[in-house]
């Protein structure tokens, strides 16, 4: 039975910091990975956007490595977001090599089916994964939940919440695709400098094709010169951790961004040569299940700004809920109030029905608001680092995380900011 100190379930944004952090604070850490890549949405799900991405530590690392092997296509900055885009197979090498670097045992096509608490029930001991190699048992000190939909937690039986508080709907997923012989020389390079006009200009464009799209506010992304990402559907009514939900929402998705493609090309113009070259490995799933934390994070924390004395990052992301109802809008769904800067505390991060347990990405611990703005990926990248740092301390403790002093930590973590008034209650 394989033995490690860490165990991270999930290779996504906040896997892969928490895994490459824990390393390099002296945990044995295996990485486990679903599918044969690194990166979860920015590379399974060809979204190579970071929002939200001011975060310091491996965040800005991966940044500048990045930079340096050329894959940097856009950056912009507005009221709510730092935005960034890259080129997602230079992304899957780089964090391939930032595992291999940190001494990370990856293992991909190797996917969680079940978890198991120890004899008398107090801690999580063993997650099972099935690959080509059949079932594998791994033991581990500390386990990371970073699989998004919380696949570690709750087979571990920890209580979770799931979908919108009053019907349980989950906001929509997207299929992204990656399009190539975009305009002309004379063509203007594409810009995404005003957010708002280019998605207006694009939707009508798709439906000046003759298609309608499922998603009233569809986005290119540059990659290179003629080369986009586009985000241009929703598949409503779907959850994310039904198998055969998904499998339908994917060819659902897929059909619709052929026909959008073929409505643009009907055009001619900027659009005659326009080939689809790809749709995204595994559709994106915005949301899923939310872990039970040591504290949940709630969207009045959100929009007054709190702080608290563990807190690991601060987020600067908007309340972002993808439409609910297609028959009453297919864009973004208005939420009351505002976000505040305010700071993810590490209880968030912690699991309450079990100990050794710990939670990275969209699967922490927060209600159905808070989730929609701290989900994106440069926060779960900067949330998975804080979780990394503190396993390894955990091993190297003889603790479980639940039981680690934050002081004895806060100065390892990166993003931790000691605010000047903290108003949590403990």
């Amino acid at each position: 039975m394989p033995r490690c100190e860490v165990l991270v379930a999930g290779g996504g944004p906040a896997g892969v910091t928490a895994a490459v952090a824990a390393a390099r604070h002296g945990a044995k850490t295996q990485l486990i990975e679903s599918s044969g890549m690194l990166g979860g949405i920015w590379t399974n799900g060809l979204l190579p956007h970071f929002i939200d991405y001011q975060h310091r530590g491996l965040l800005r690392e991966l940044r500048r490595e990045l930079l340096l092997n050329d894959a940097h296509t856009s950056e912009w900055r507005s009221d709510i977001a730092s935005v960034a885009d890259f080129d997602p197979e230079i992304l899957k090498f780089v964090l391939e090599k930032m595992c291999a670097e940190a001494g990370v045992s990856v293992q991909l096509y190797s996917r969680v089916s079940s978890a198991h608490r120890s004899s008398d029930g107090s801690r999580l001991e063993t997650v099972v994964t099935e690959s080509k190699s059949g079932a594998q048992a791994w033991q581990a000190h500390t386990f990371i939940d970073a699989t998004g939909d919380g696949d570690v937690g709750a087979s571990a039986g920890c209580a979770f919440d799931i979908g919108h508080p009053e019907t349980g709907q989950c906001q929509p997923m997207s299929m992204m695709a990656l399009l190539s012989g975009y305009g002309t020389p004379q063509t203007p390079p594409f810009s995404i400098s005003d957010w708002g006009e280019s998605k207006d200009w694009l939707l009508e464009e798709i439906r000046r094709g003759g298609h309608d799209p499922s998603y009233s506010r569809p986005t290119m992304f540059l990659v290179h010169d003629g080369c986009v990402i586009m985000m241009a559907n929703h598949q409503y009514g779907y959850s994310g951790p039904d198998a055969a939900l998904i499998g339908q929402a994917t060819t659902e998705g897929r059909a619709e961004i052929l026909r959008i493609v073929r409505a643009l090309r009907s055009l001619g113009g900027r659009w005659k040569n326009l080939r689809l070259q790809a749709t995204s490995p595994h559709i994106g799933i915005r949301e899923s299940r939310r872990i039970h934390g040591l504290y949940r994070l709630r969207k009045d924390d959100l929009m007054r700004g709190r702080r608290f004395h563990d807190g690991v990052c601060t987020v600067r992301f908007c309340f972002d809920v993808h439409a609910l109802d297609p028959h009453s809008n297919k864009g973004i769904d208005g939420v009351e109030g505002e976000v505040k800067p305010y700071q993810i505390p590490l209880r968030s991060l912690i699991a309450r029905d079990v100990s050794g347990l710990m939670m990275a990405g969209r699967c922490i611990s927060g209600d159905f608001y808070a989730h929609s703005s701290y989900r994106v990926t440069g926060d779960a990248a900067a949330i998975g680092e804080a979780a990394g740092i503190t396993a390894a301390h955990a091993v190297s403790t003889g603790q479980y995380p639940h039981q680690v002093n934050f002081t004895e930590i806060e100065d390892k973590l990166p993003n931790s900011v000691k605010p000047e008034k903290q108003d949590d209650e403990g």
